[in-house]
């Protein structure tokens, strides 16, 4: 009888994602002893026209049912390319890795709606017939099943990787969106998560547009400008950012339209840069404005990931916003800012794979603790 490897034991997992900014598949070769030991990772560029189309989708358009059919079947093709890429540089064999657990690309997030509901593309389907591995996916849709947001997911993996028993700590992910954990240092006390705003997103829209880059790189344009008082008032009127948790969000409200109805509303008569500058100061002031907010935290270590790290104009605003608390990156903690979100779906993947629960109710709201997502197998 053919001997299957008991999904119980420690071994390799590989997490994947391409996050709201759409610039790419990130993969992680993840061991599990039982922390998480980054084995290695890989970034494959979106093809421009898939990228393009992603996009797109992320907003009502003419024939989406059949645009999305296609994306969800050649997304899958990416992923598939990004595993297989990451193996053959890492010299790992597919047998060896227990399972792939995959994101996917977020179309639509409406927790918001009656009834509520998120949807992610990337077939699984493609991504286990194309490597040979199983595949762990739709991570978000049992949360919401259960009443709660189906966002932010990373919690869950933050506590478990990151929490102090000496210091409060708030882990911020700064990708399209941003959303930030807060670990408090007491035991006993509740771990809170939520969506504060727009990380990435409007940043990334606005180079796209007025550079025709798909980044502000190194937030060049930004440091050039200064923040428009009355505009940034603007944006801070959302009221996103007044709405009490469990909360989650997407491009769908932070989007371009979303940006040139408050630019056109007073007619604002602002460069680019001063643009640029007003966008970063918008998501550092809500982040800090967040993480001010919360109960029972004093004076946080506060370390960042995903995208935003990597930004020096973004990290100085936050830097500036919260002179209160050491500010940082994840680094320090044993985990490249780059790669915590494909570690975190690395640990799902074995969460579900182990039949333990993946989503943190006092965070998303769902009734209960629930293993999320289902499993493909080649």
């Amino acid at each position: 009888m053919e001997k299957h490897p008991d999904p119980t034991e420690t071994g390799l997992f590989i997490g994947t994602l391409s996050g709201t900014s759409v610039d790419g598949i990130d993969a992680a070769l993840v061991r599990f002893a039982p922390r998480p030991e980054v084995v290695a990772t890989h970034t494959r560029p979106f093809p421009a026209d898939l990228r393009a189309e992603l996009l797109a989708l992320c907003a009502p358009g003419e024939g989406e049912i059949d645009r999305l059919g296609r994306a969800d079947v050649r997304l899958g093709r990416e992923f598939a390319r990004a595993v297989r890429e990451l193996l053959a540089a890492a010299g790992v064999a597919p047998a060896a890795v227990r399972a792939i657990g995959s994101h996917g690309q977020t179309i639509r997030h409406r927790p918001g709606f009656d009834p509520a509901f998120t949807l992610q593309i990337g077939d699984p389907n493609v991504i286990a017939a194309e490597t040979g591995i199983a595949v762990v996916a739709d991570f978000r849709r049992k949360d919401v099943a259960f009443g709660g947001q189906g966002a932010p997911l990373v919690p869950a993996f933050h506590e478990a990787v990151f929490r102090s028993r000496e210091r409060d700590r708030v882990i911020v992910n700064i990708g399209g969106i941003a959303n930030l954990t807060a670990l408090p240092a007491d035991a006993a006390a509740p771990v809170r998560g939520f969506d504060t705003g727009p990380g990435n997103t409007l940043l990334d829209a606005w180079a796209r547009r007025v550079l025709g880059e798909p980044m502000d790189r190194d937030g060049a344009l930004a440091a050039r400008g200064r923040v428009g008082a009355e505009l940034l008032r603007a944006f801070l009127s959302e009221p996103y950012f007044a709405q009490a948790a469990p909360k989650s969000t997407g491009p769908e409200l932070f989007s371009p339209a979303w940006l040139d109805r408050h630019l056109g509303a007073k007619g604002f008569g602002a460069s680019d840069a001063e643009v640029q500058a007003t966008l970063v100061a918008l998501t550092a002031q809500t982040i800090a404005g967040a993480i001010r907010a919360l109960p029972g935290l004093d004076r946080p270590e506060v370390f960042i990931c995903g995208g935003g790290a990597r930004n020096p104009t973004l990290m100085r605003a936050l830097k500036e916003a919260l002179p209160e608390c050491a500010v940082g990156v994840t680094d320090v903690l044993g985990v490249a800012a780059s790669w915590v979100e494909a570690l975190a779906f690395a640990w799902l993947a074995r969460q579900r794979m182990l039949g333990l629960p993946g989503n943190c109710p006092a965070v998303t709201g769902a009734s209960r603790a629930a293993v999320l997502g289902g499993i493909w197998v080649p």
